[in-house]
């Protein structure tokens, strides 16, 4: 693939999210994929596989919020396989507290899926917000 088309699809995981279809979202990543979020926070961990994924990171995180999180793209850089975004996302806690934390995701795409994340993020307001 191209790296015009692995932006595309890490755009189009972005645009997907935005609009609550999970489905969608879901769709762009592989089976496989391996997600990291770095840190210490309870939510950093490495999830290896979608189920994984869904089961230890997306459901608890997003049991603790109204409507999931709002990407706001800034920057989209790529080359070869790998593409870095950087984006603010805009969130509201189950409790209605504000939850807006500053990401970059660095994705690997390959034959048309997402297949590997590292996720980098403010730990301090994971922790302040969403717990221990």
């Amino acid at each position: 693939m191209t790296i015009e088309e692995n932006k595309r699809i890490v755009e189009a995981f972005y645009e997907a999210g935005n609009v609550g279809d999970v489905d969608s979202l879901l769709g762009l990543l592989s089976d496989e994929v391996r997600w990291t979020n770095i840190g210490t926070t309870r939510f950093s961990m490495t999830c290896n596989g979608k189920q994984d994924l869904i089961e230890n990171l997306i459901g608890p995180v997003f049991s603790r919020l109204q409507a999931g999180i709002f990407a706001h793209v800034k920057n989209v850089i790529a080359e070869g396989d790998w593409v870095a975004v950087q984006l603010d996302g805009e969130a509201t806690t189950t409790e209605g507290r504000p939850y807006n934390n500053t990401y970059c995701h660095v994705m690997k795409v390959r034959g048309g899926k997402i297949v590997e994340v590292t996720e980098y993020f403010d730990s301090e307001l994971v922790t302040e917000v969403l717990g221990s």
